[in-house]
């Protein structure tokens, strides 16, 4: 089940701070939170927000499986060939043919990788002019019947504009992450 995620943006990270302890105080976790900003000078001196981490921050993911959907496609493409061209009938058969598709995908989806480092994540662009700007872009990711405990905590903060929703984690992975940081906080203090 996908989670619904809800954007915010504001200039003051320490008011977001405070959003993020009132969210966990009404029962939302620390991993449905996220800050997203340029300033991590600045977000690491506030201990309790939780920031988007560097790797999140690319679009490293997306541009991996566009990469090995291209190869696999050119690898079917190659065996096709090979095929129907009666290349697979010399004493060598299949097996050039198959390692040559196999190092067709592998390029592919590592060239997609290579591509995805250097491009901001895609789920973020729509924030690229207000990062520019200074100002912090703060997501929650929301369970269904969350959504009012969010707007009853949000309402108490003015400075944070809402800045629109989108499709959030996967719950399962939400609740995983923090039921690892429960279990290590809780057994090593």
């Amino acid at each position: 089940m996908q989670m619904t995620r809800r954007f915010f943006i504001s200039t003051d990270m320490d008011d977001l701070e405070r959003l993020e302890e009132d969210l966990e105080a009404a029962g939302i976790v620390t991993p449905q939170c996220h800050l997203l900003t340029t300033d991590d000078a600045a977000a690491d001196s506030h201990r309790h927000l939780n920031q988007v981490k560097a790797l999140m921050k690319r679009d490293l993911v997306h541009s991996t499986l566009i990469g090995a959907a291209v190869g696999a496609v050119l690898a079917v493409i190659l065996l096709l060939i090979a095929h129907f061209a009666g290349w697979v009938h010399s004493a060598a058969g299949w097996l050039p043919f198959v390692f040559l598709a196999i190092i067709t995908l592998g390029f592919f989806t590592w060239e997609g990788g290579l591509r995805g480092i250097e491009t901001p994540n895609q789920r973020f662009r729509r924030f690229e002019q207000a990062l520019a700007d200074g100002r912090h872009v703060f997501f929650v990711d929301l369970d269904p019947g969350q959504e009012d405990v969010l707007e009853a905590v949000v309402a108490r903060h003015p400075a944070v504009e809402p800045a629109g929703s989108g499709t959030g984690s996967p719950h399962w992975l939400v609740h995983w992450q923090h039921r690892v940081k429960s279990f290590f906080v809780h057994t090593f203090p």
